[in-house]
C-alpha cells in the first residue's frame, strides 16, 4: 500500500535545481529533465518563477504551474495507491470459528466490552478473521486536523488542544471516517507506540513538539497485537496503563503530555509458545478458543475457497458483497439500536451469582457478561436479553478469569457452562 508518488518527487527536484540557480548552468545539471543536445540556460524572473530556454524558444515556469503539476501527479499517486492496495479476505467468507467471529462482532457493536483474546493452534485463520473485520468497520465522527481521533461530542475522548478550542468557543470542524485498525508489530520501539519528541520540529523550529504515536492512531480505534503472548514485557506495561485509564501519559525530554487512547484491544496467539501476563490477560474482555477443524469436507472448502480468493483477489471479494453490506447494515442498526436494550434484573443477579460462585476476582466479569448480552441481543435485533444470550457469551467473559493451576492451559468453558446452568436452572 505504498503510495505511488515518484513522478511528484521528482518533478520536486527538478523544480529545486530551477530556482536554485542565477548564472549558466551546464545541461548536464538537469539531464534528467531537458535532453542534453539542446542548449539550457535559466534566468530569475520577476515573479518568483524560472525561464527555461531552448535555442530561440522561451517558456514560463511558474511555482503555481509547478505546485499544479505535483498536485495532479499527487492524486493521482493516490488513486493508484488505492486501487493497488492489499486485498482483505471477506469477513462473510470465513468458515467455521463462529465463537472466535461473535466475539469479534459484539466488540464492534460495543467496544466497551474491552477487546477479545483469541488463542488457538497456528494456522487456523485468526490474523485473516481479525484483519477481515475492516470492510465492516462503522464511520465515526472526528475533529478534522485531530491526531488522536478526538470525539467531537464526548469530552472524554477528546485531546487537550480541542478542549481548549472547544472552551474559547471555536467552532469545531468535523468529518466522518472509518474506525481505524492498527497493527502493533511485536518489535514496535516505547517510542513509537507512546509517541515521542518531534526531531524535525526541534531541528528546524527550534521547538518542542509531540509526535503522537499509534495509541494516539488506535483512539476510538482497534488496536491488534499479533503473537500478543510474544510481547515484550516494557510494551506490555504500556498497553496495561492505557487499558487501564484510557489515557497515554508521555513523558520525553521536557515534554508532558496526555491524549486519549481508548481503542478496542485485540491479541491473538498460539498457546504452545507461552502464556499471557494474567495482568493483560484480565484486560481482554472476552476470550475466544479456537481449534483446527477436522471435517475433511470443511477442510477442503476453506483450502478451495482460499485457493479461489489467491487467484481472483477482486472477483472472490465481489461474490461475497452481498453478504458483506447486509452484515454491515446489522452492525450499523445494532449499534443504534444498543442503548434501548434492556435487562432483567434478575438476570443481573444470577449472572452475578455465576461470578461469585466461581470465585472469579473483581467485577470485571459481571460487567462484560452484561455488556455482551445486550450486545448479542442488539446483533439479533431485539429490545431484552434473553436467558440464550447469556448462555451464549458467558463462557467467553469468564473464561479467562478463572483461579487456575499456572501449569495448565486457560479452562475451556466447560465449568463456566456448568455452574451457568446450576444457577440459571
Amino acid at each position: 500500500m505504498a503510495g505511488l508518488l515518484a513522478p511528484s518527487s521528482s518533478s520536486a527536484a527538478g523544480a529545486g535545481g530551477l530556482y536554485g540557480s542565477t548564472r549558466r548552468t551546464p545541461s548536464l545539471s538537469v539531464a534528467p529533465l531537458f535532453p542534453t543536445s539542446l542548449p539550457v540556460f535559466h534566468r530569475r524572473g520577476l515573479d518568483g518563477g524560472g525561464r527555461v530556454g531552448f535555442k530561440n524558444r522561451t517558456r514560463l515556469v511558474t511555482p503555481k504551474a509547478i505546485a499544479a503539476t505535483e498536485l495532479a501527479s499527487t492524486e493521482e499517486g493516490k488513486t493508484l495507491a488505492s486501487e493497488s492496495q492489499r486485498p482483505v479476505y471477506p469477513f462473510s467468507a470465513i468458515v467455521g470459528q463462529d465463537e472466535m467471529k461473535l466475539s469479534l462482532l459484539l466488540n464492534v457493536i460495543d467496544p466497551k466490552i474491552g477487546g477479545v483474546m483469541i488463542m488457538g493452534d497456528r494456522g487456523t485463520g485468526k490474523s485473516t478473521t481479525v484483519r477481515s473485520l475492516v470492510d465492516l468497520l462503522p464511520e465515526i465522527k472526528v475533529v478534522v486536523g485531530d491526531p488522536f481521533n478526538s470525539d467531537p461530542e464526548d469530552p472524554e475522548s477528546m485531546g487537550m488542544d480541542v478542549r481548549e478550542r472547544l472552551v474559547r468557543g471555536e467552532r469545531l470542524s468535523v468529518a466522518s471516517t472509518k474506525i481505524t485498525m492498527v497493527d502493533l508489530p511485536l518489535g514496535a520501539t516505547e517510542d513509537r507506540v507512546c509517541g515521542t519528541i518531534d526531531i524535525e520540529k526541534a531541528l528546524t523550529e527550534g521547538v518542542k513538539a509531540f509526535e503522537p504515536g499509534l495509541l494516539a492512531k488506535a483512539n476510538r480505534g482497534i488496536l491488534y497485537v499479533d503473537e500478543v503472548n510474544l510481547l515484550d514485557d516494557h510494551l506490555v506495561d504500556v498497553l496495561l496503563d492505557s487499558a487501564a485509564s484510557g489515557w497515554n501519559t508521555v513523558e520525553r525530554e521536557g515534554i508532558s503530555i496526555s491524549h486519549p487512547a481508548r481503542f478496542i484491544l485485540i491479541g491473538s496467539g498460539n498457546p504452545e509458545e507461552g502464556e499471557l501476563r494474567p495482568q493483560l490477560l484480565d484486560r481482554f474482555g472476552m476470550h475466544a478458543q479456537v481449534g483446527t477443524v477436522r471435517d475433511a469436507e470443511l477442510r477442503v472448502k476453506i483450502v478451495e475457497e482460499r485457493a479461489r480468493f489467491d487467484s481472483d483477489p477482486k472477483g472472490f471479494r465481489e461474490t461475497y458483497q452481498a453478504e458483506q453490506e447486509k452484515l454491515q447494515q446489522q452492525i450499523a442498526s445494532a449499534r443504534s439500536s444498543l442503548p434501548s436494550v434492556q435487562i432483567d434484573r434478575d438476570l443481573r443477579v444470577k449472572i452475578s451469582k455465576v461470578c461469585a460462585e466461581l470465585n472469579v476476582d473483581g467485577l470485571r466479569g459481571d460487567i462484560v457478561t452484561n455488556r455482551a448480552a445486550k450486545a448479542l441481543a442488539a446483533l439479533k435485533g431485539r429490545d431484552k436479553v434473553t436467558v440464550e444470550d447469556i448462555a451464549t457469551v458467558i463462557p467467553n467473559s469468564l473464561r479467562h478469569r478463572l483461579r487456575k493451576d499456572p501449569l495448565e492451559s486457560i479452562d475451556s468453558g466447560v465449568l463456566v457452562i456448568e455452574k451457568f446452568y446450576e444457577v440459571f436452572g
